[in-house]
């Protein structure tokens, strides 16, 4: 655990003593849920982010229902997967993990600063130029519950699964606080690596409720007295108030039992970066679709406005949960393995590198 007169982390580190530790992993067929975690994570963030932050009826005029990668100017017009920041930030996590075998916080903020990131969130481009100016990391993070987190907290179970433990969620807080410092912020991506754990066990929920349980069943634990207000203007969450657990336990939670369509809660809660936002709508769709991996990505990537993040944490868990086996030709096929510029195929073989290391 870091040591820190230097670092104080705005989520009490004694609620994740409450945690019980991971289990280890054992599922057969771990080294393929690994690979399609890392991998869908890449192919979300690329069927999203040539319309990201656009209104579902906006992109529908304009691009029809979204079922494969559009053209791009960055591969000559051709119909290809390139990245945005929720694929390099994720890569990066993944080569500090390579390189040093654990979380080290400061080799994961240099490489997040080291270069070049394609539409990079406000938080994360603050957090940037602060490092680069010569802060370290825990003066330069920011107290932003924005999604530039979450969306790269995948990679953290990769040391762990062997043999699980509490440092899990140790590695989870300290990797989400490099750059989002935030109660709301750390405490909802500790959850959704607990969910990602029990979907990498092969422990796949049985029906809608226990998707959202198994995520606010953590998040509870974590978030009791924290208190955010919605960005919402207009309908019943507008001037609301409260906890991220406790929103989902209650519009989500029935929204989930009425069966209403993703694309009619964007009113009512919104779909863009900030958490209370991202979260419920990313839980919404893998519990009506987790059992069709497909059609939760296509939800995600055309009833949401901000696509290509939620794309990519609904990927995460789709793969971890399924596999690869599931992923469409196309998908696979017209994914650059891009990193950086014109890396082609960088992606494969880092995620081929972390699953011999950590998942062979």
């Amino acid at each position: 655990m870091l040591d820190d007169s230097r670092w104080i982390p705005r989520l009490d580190p004694a609620r994740l003593a409450v945690l019980p530790p991971a289990p280890p992993i054992d599922a057969p067929d771990i080294a393929d849920r690994v690979r399609g975690m890392l991998l869908c994570v890449a192919i979300g963030d690329s069927l999203g982010n040539r319309t990201e932050s656009m209104f579902p009826t906006e992109r529908d005029l304009e691009h029809g229902r979204i079922t494969t990668y559009l053209p791009t100017r960055y591969a000559g017009g051709a119909r290809a997967g390139t990245p945005s920041d929720d694929t390099q930030l994720t890569c990066r996590a993944i080569e500090q993990l390579l390189a040093d075998g654990t979380l080290n916080p400061d080799e994961l903020a240099f490489r997040i600063a080291n270069d070049r990131i394609f539409g990079i969130g406000r938080a994360t481009r603050d957090f940037c130029d602060a490092l680069r100016g010569g802060a370290p990391w825990w003066e330069a993070t920011q107290q932003s519950a924005g999604n530039g987190a979450i969306m790269r907290i995948a990679p953290t179970v990769l040391p762990h699964l062997r043999t699980g433990g509490m440092q899990l969620w140790v590695d989870t807080a300290i990797s989400a606080a490099v750059t989002h410092n935030d109660a709301l912020a750390v405490a909802s991506s500790v959850a959704w690596v607990a969910l990602l754990w029990r979907l990498l066990n092969g422990d796949l929920p049985e029906s809608p409720a226990e998707w959202l349980e198994t995520y606010t069943e953590v998040l509870r634990v974590l978030d009791s007295d924290q208190e955010y207000d919605t960005r919402v203007t207009l309908g019943p969450l507008h001037g609301w108030r409260g906890s991220l657990s406790q929103l989902l336990d209650t519009h989500v939670r029935d929204a989930i039992v009425r069966k209403t369509p993703v694309r009619a809660t964007g009113p009512l809660w919104h779909s863009g970066a900030f958490l209370l936002e991202t979260m419920p709508t990313v839980l919404h769709i893998v519990a009506q679709h987790g059992h069709d991996p497909r059609e939760a990505m296509l939800v995600a990537v055309n009833d949401t406005r901000d696509n290509d993040t939620i794309a990519a944490i609904v990927g995460a868990a789709m793969g971890a949960a399924h596999g690869t086996s599931w992923i469409p030709t196309d998908w696979r096929e017209g994914l650059l393995g891009r990193i950086d510029g014109d890396d082609d195929g960088r992606l494969f073989t880092l995620i081929d590198e972390a699953v011999e290391r950590f998942a062979g």
